[in-house]
């Protein structure tokens, strides 16, 4: 049993390193580390053991991810109490083997990824099963760690407080800053962990140097409240080599240093987290039995002046028309396959000049075809011909990550409308194996243009000045779901959604339907607007693209005009836009493939 009382008196406890890096390592064909514990029992009874004469008092048993939903991602749930019941067994077996008073924790990570969250209710549940699950087998702590979010960490606790009585060590990751990905401080984790857990801490993170900074902003409040502390830092940050993540060289020397400098901030449970072996264990033992004194000033903590956060105080011309109520139009243009944008910039200089169209918006591949990126695209069309755009952006190409970064540089070249869409998946179109990336949806691209402009990244962290980014959101009244689409509607907006553009209609039947239901819209809307050219076009979109509702007599007008469909389908749409005025902002047209100078057709007296 790991006493109270030892923590705050004595030596400070060495605990294990990184267990489930070291496995993955070691067993690299596992889709999770867990799942060694009944796959290559003896490699991880090797492992502890290794640790444990390294001089660690605290081993962690191999469950970190063996909770019941994230093992149910690799189709493993089946073999949940399995996997949890042989990781206690055998750290058991390494106590017995080592004939050493070695301390068991039982390790929880999180649930959620920050991404996929889960209902709140099922996420306690998950906590508590597994939390019991490892008290009824026999450790004698709970390790709840790498935890980026301070509130799932506090939802954590409450749910393995409800079925153990075992003392609870409760590790954050902190970031540069001693924040972490959800914003949250060191100093406020220990104000909000403290009465909840037995021992708090960083754990995980970009290696020694972030614990050392987070554990230098818990000191004082820590001492203040007799709250005993923990550092369990990664090796440093990995690289991927050959498909596996390799860890830095970091030196016995620079773990040893460490140690001095984590003892002298009050922690009284050090150890390692991933990439750490047992040669940085076997570090830190001998530091704390040497006593050692901090030796060399590796760690002066820098502290960043306050950043500006303020928005930018420009807004967009399409925001100040739709404020002012003026009608819109957009044209909606596909960008080039290649490289070469010079047809595409000379229509938009024709759009421009036809005084008809106030506003272009540009595709993000759509269809799932590769094309110049949309962001890109309408940055050039913007700063070449002096037309406006809306270029889509869809979550499906790049991480959450990668989005913030063309976000921030297409602001920066002067791009403050973005369409937030789902996207065609890529395996409709010319990448029939691939998947979509889908860090988060529409709904989840649409709150982090919202954060950027407040001054805030995805993480929460602040960034130089805020963004004037106009967020708009696509939304299809001829849904078939309409409940769901409503829903769907809503949440965007809850999330920042400033306008929305329609999907392509047909029959402004549908919009008063979907107005009727939700009432007048809350935002601005622009209605899509497909000039149809022919009863064949029709009948393929209307059933082979998702989405499109083309209503049986539209085509019908299409099929018994034959040769004149083209006139009739531009009759149709001539209707639609002089009728979008009753209901909507705006309208942007949707101009035959390859011709956008066509959409003139429809604009022109």
């Amino acid at each position: 049993m790991l006493a109270r009382g030892r923590l705050i008196e004595g030596p400070p406890l060495v605990i294990d390193g990184g267990m489930g890096a070291l496995l993955a390592s070691l067993i690299p064909q596992l889709p999770c580390p867990e799942e060694a514990n009944v796959q290559a029992q003896g490699t991880v009874l090797e492992a502890h053991l290794a640790f444990v004469e390294a001089g660690a008092e605290v081993i962690t048993a191999n469950t970190f991810g063996a909770n019941r939903y994230k093992l149910a991602g690799l189709f493993l749930d089946e073999r949940f109490e399995e996997i949890v019941e042989a990781g206690v067994k055998i750290a058991r077996e390494a106590r017995e083997v080592s004939g050493e008073r070695v301390v068991i924790a039982g390790s929880i990570g999180p649930v959620g990824d920050g991404h996929h969250p889960i209902a709140a209710e099922e996420r306690r549940a998950v906590f508590a099963e597994q939390a019991e699950l490892l008290d009824s087998r026999g450790v004698d702590v709970l390790l709840l760690e790498t935890f980026s979010d301070l509130g799932e960490l506090e939802s954590a606790i409450d749910a393995v407080r409800s079925v153990s009585a075992l003392p609870v060590v409760a590790l954050l990751t902190f970031e540069d800053g001693a924040q972490t990905r959800s914003g949250a401080t060191a100093g406020e984790a220990v104000e909000r962990l403290a009465g909840l857990a037995d021992v708090v801490g960083a754990n995980c993170g970009s290696g020694p140097q972030a614990a050392l900074e987070a554990l230098s902003e818990m000191a004082f409040p820590a001492k203040e409240l007799g709250l005993p502390l923990a550092a369990k830092p990664n090796a440093g940050m990995p690289s991927r080599q050959a498909g596996r993540l390799v860890y830095p060289n970091a030196s016995p020397r620079y773990f040893a240093e460490f140690t001095a400098r984590a003892v002298e901030l009050g922690a009284r449970l050090v150890g390692g987290c991933c990439g750490t072996t047992p040669a940085q264990i076997a570090a830190i033992r001998s530091a704390i039995d040497e006593r050692r004194e901090p030796r060399m000033p590796l760690w002066a903590i820098a502290r960043e002046e306050p950043v500006a956060r303020e928005r930018a105080a420009s807004i967009s011309e399409l925001q100040r028309r739709l404020d002012a109520g003026e009608w819109v139009v957009s044209v909606e243009l596909d960008p080039p396959k290649g490289a070469n944008l010079a047809g595409l910039l000379d229509a938009a200089a024709l759009l421009r000049d036809s005084g008809a169209v106030d506003v272009v918006d540009v595709n993000d591949n759509p269809m799932g075809r590769a094309r110049m990126g949309s962001l890109v695209t309408a940055a050039v069309i913007q700063r070449e011909t002096g037309i406006e755009t809306i270029p889509h952006l869809t979550p499906r190409d790049a991480t959450l990550m990668g989005l913030e970064s063309q976000l921030l540089g297409a602001h920066a070249d002067g791009i403050q409308n973005v369409l937030a869409v789902t996207g065609d998946p890529p395996n409709i179109g010319d990448y029939p194996g691939s998947r979509g990336v889908y860090d988060v949806d529409s709904i989840g691209l649409t709150g982090l243009l919202t954060r950027l402009n407040t001054g805030y990244d995805s993480t929460g962290k602040a960034i130089d000045t805020g963004t004037s980014f106009y967020v708009g959101v696509a939304v299809n009244p001829a849904a078939e779901d309409l409940e769901t689409e409503i829903d769907r509607f809503r949440r965007k907006i809850d999330a920042g959604a400033r306008f929305a553009m329609t999907q392509a209609l047909f029959d402004l039947a549908f919009l008063n339907r979907f107005l009727e239901a939700i009432g007048d819209s809350p935002i601005p809307l622009l209605v899509g607007i497909w000039p149809l050219r022919s009863f064949q076009l029709a009948y393929r979109l209307h059933n082979e693209v998702p989405g499109i509702t083309i209503p049986d007599h539209i085509q019908q007008q299409l099929a018994d005009a034959g040769r004149g469909a083209h006139e009739v389908g531009l009759e149709i749409a001539r209707a639609l836009y002089d009728g979008a005025r009753d209901y909507a902002a705006g309208a942007y047209v949707i101009p035959p493939f390859k011709e956008p100078l066509a959409a003139l057709e429809l604009l022109s007296p």
